[in-house]
């Protein structure tokens, strides 16, 4: 690893899953320019230095002693988050994103490329929401901070001090499930309520909440199935994981609900379905944090 000072500084199974498609392209999401939903470290490196490119890295302080790449800003995770009661997970409101991303000097026109370790739910956390108020100009740098580092690119001790920008973040609704609307879908044959938790949550042995168990009719799909655990936390190719989905009932054809505890977890399943070209990704940011801590809700084993 190199350290900077900041002055210094092959498609399988076509039978199962048809990649030709077009909705099962990057470019069926809307993204800005030629930059893909996932990024490699390699690709990275080519555009970061590109004016409207904001690097935003969304690891704790105590995750950076090996330092940062070079222009990044920080943002803590915690900012990325609201909570009303139990529910420890929920969308913040749009004034408050405003201040949080204008800290940043985030402006409508720079595209954002995120990164922690952790296998990349934090920063996935942060392209939800950019989504979420119409910022569809992001990518997930595939392997975090690791990929970086594994290919000896430099990195500074400190990270970059941004110049407040004002950001106007508008919510808009009908990018995100709320309790009422995962309610109104139980039992839709157009609609996969999608747990991304792991098997003892889904099946009510591990219990986070006053009640264990799952949305009934849910399909459980551990995110970290869509993670190649020897690679550095970098995804699966798409191939394999479209196969995967497949198999299990989710397709693009559906709309997908995805859930987990808080909505991490769940953020970055949200970014690999829209990344492998689903068109119609509606996470719910409430999660079993809210939905098994709400008597009237319904919950299978």
């Amino acid at each position: 690893m190199t350290v900077f000072s900041e002055s210094a500084v092959e498609q399988t199974q076509q039978e199962a899953v048809d990649l030709s498609n077009p909705i099962l392209t990057n470019s069926a999401f809307g993204q800005a320019g030629d930059v893909p939903i996932v990024l490699e470290a390699e690709s990275f490196a080519e555009i970061r230095q590109e004016e409207n490119v904001l690097i935003v890295d969304v690891r704790s302080p105590e995750q950076c002693v090996d330092g940062h790449i070079p222009g990044a800003v920080m943002l803590e995770y915690s900012a990325l988050v609201a909570q009303k009661g139990l529910a420890t997970g929920l969308l913040p409101s749009a004034a408050y994103l405003s201040r949080t991303l204008s800290t940043i000097g985030l402006t409508a026109e720079r595209h954002v490329i995120a990164y922690n370790d952790d296998n990349g739910s934090h920063a996935a956390r942060l392209l939800w929401t950019l989504e979420v108020i119409g910022h569809s100009s992001y990518s997930l740098l595939n392997g975090g901070f690791a990929a970086w580092d594994e290919l000896d690119l430099p990195v500074v001790s400190a990270p970059d001090h941004p110049s407040a920008s004002d950001y106007n973040a508008l919510i808009q609704t009908h990018k995100y499930a709320d309790f009422e609307y995962v309610m109104e879908k139980i039992g839709d044959a157009d609609t996969v309520l999608l747990d991304t938790r792991s098997p003892d949550e889904f099946h009510g042995k591990q219990i986070r909440a006053k009640r264990g168990g799952h949305i009934p009719g849910a399909i459980n799909f551990d995110w970290t199935l869509a993670i190649d655990q020897f690679d550095n936390g970098r995804l699966l190719r798409d191939a394999e994981l479209l196969v995967h989905l497949h198999e299990l009932g989710i397709t693009p054809d559906k709309e997908i609900i995805p859930y987990c505890q808080t909505h991490h977890r769940s953020a970055h399943t949200s970014v690999v379905l829209k990344h492998l070209g689903f068109p119609r990704v509606r996470a719910y940011a409430g999660s079993w944090s809210e939905w098994g801590n709400r008597p009237e809700a319904p919950v299978t084993l």
